[in-house]
């Protein structure tokens, strides 16, 4: 797959300009819904099209550099948010796959528990947008601190008396409005009027700010009110690095117990925020739908039960997980 990525990281922007195009990655060729061994470059889409339907310039390439492509329908890929009530009562010990979140938040899944690799303190793992209110840092959405519900509001937690824990860390996520960087606005804003002033043709492109991950850890208030053991699937035994075809599972607050088989991996993917705004994710695992809102969170593992990913958004023809690797790293935390 070395070669892929090489070629993918090469055209992504091209591919992206292609209408319809919401993500990329790598990945065998599927035909008649099976998967080959064949690879190939996975484009997915939000709605697959006949060729009638998009001008000319916007097909997808059935080969790039002669590698083989393959289009994929993903539907709008959106962030996971919470859902029918299922696993939504109150737990201590609280166990993974059940509902939590930040207090301003309606629900996600509490998807794992962590070590801290600094202090070995026992952490709640889950997404920057369960447990810090989809915050990059800077907007005043959350800080460290913060109250951290089980259930989650939408549940029925209250402040008053259903914290488990609060904010430790989390790691920042950047949509793609250019004004997110005051000095990128400002260089643009004068380049431009010097290019207006003398009808020169100088253009600033857009800094589009590239997110790996969704996550975040929560310290809880004491150690007994947790348990590692995943609700219906046990305890996590290692890490791995998920395939093309692997079969996964994952607990969730919404669907419980499901199984799916990996589409692409290395894949990037615009994922819809709120109704204004997007972030690009990249090195992200696209897997077959097995997800509803309110499992963001999850943690993916694999049949041994080895950690692969972080589910954090999805739509009717897909789910999407951060590579747990990344999340490791960004977190410093470990199994």
């Amino acid at each position: 797959m070395e070669k892929i990525k090489q070629i993918i990281e090469k055209y992504k922007e091209k591919i992206f300009e292609l209408d319809n195009v919401v993500g990329v990655g790598c990945g065998y060729k599927q035909v008649q819904n099976k998967l080959t061994d064949e690879e190939s470059i996975v484009v997915l889409v939000e709605k697959k099209l006949s060729e009638e339907e998009l001008a000319q310039e916007h097909i997808v390439p059935q080969n790039i550099e002669e590698q083989q492509t393959d289009v994929i329908e993903v539907g709008k890929v959106e962030l996971l948010a919470a859902g029918d009530q299922v696993r939504t009562t109150e737990l201590r010990p609280a166990q993974p796959g059940v509902s939590i979140g930040h207090y301003k938040i309606t629900a996600g899944t509490f998807g794992a528990v962590v070590k801290d690799k600094r202090t070995q303190e026992k952490l709640i793992l889950s997404n920057n947008h369960v447990l810090a209110n989809i915050s990059d840092g800077k907007d005043g959405r959350a800080q460290r601190g913060d109250a951290i519900l089980q259930p989650g509001s939408y549940d029925g937690g209250e402040k008053d008396n259903s914290i488990i824990a609060h904010l430790e860390r989390f790691i920042p996520v950047y949509d793609q409005r250019a004004n997110n960087c005051p000095f990128i606005a400002g260089v643009e804003k004068v380049v431009g009027g010097l290019g207006s002033v003398f009808n020169l043709p100088y253009r600033v492109k857009p800094i589009i700010l590239e997110n790996k991950v969704d996550c975040a850890v929560a310290k809880p208030k004491s150690e007994d009110l947790i348990t590692e053991e995943i609700l219906g699937i046990g305890l996590v035994t290692d890490i791995s690095q998920a395939q093309p075809g692997m079969k996964v599972k994952k607990s969730g607050r919404t669907s419980g117990i499901t199984t799916a088989k990996v589409k692409a991996v290395n894949a990037t993917i615009n994922v819809q925020l709120s109704e204004d705004d997007t972030a690009l994710f990249t090195d992200q695992i696209i897997i077959e739908p097995f997800s509803q809102p309110g499992d963001s969170g999850a943690l993916v593992v694999d049949r041994r039960n080895q950690a692969v990913g972080l589910l954090f958004a999805g739509s009717e023809k897909s789910s999407v997980c951060n590579n747990i690797k990344n999340v490791i790293n960004a977190l410093e935390i470990s199994f």
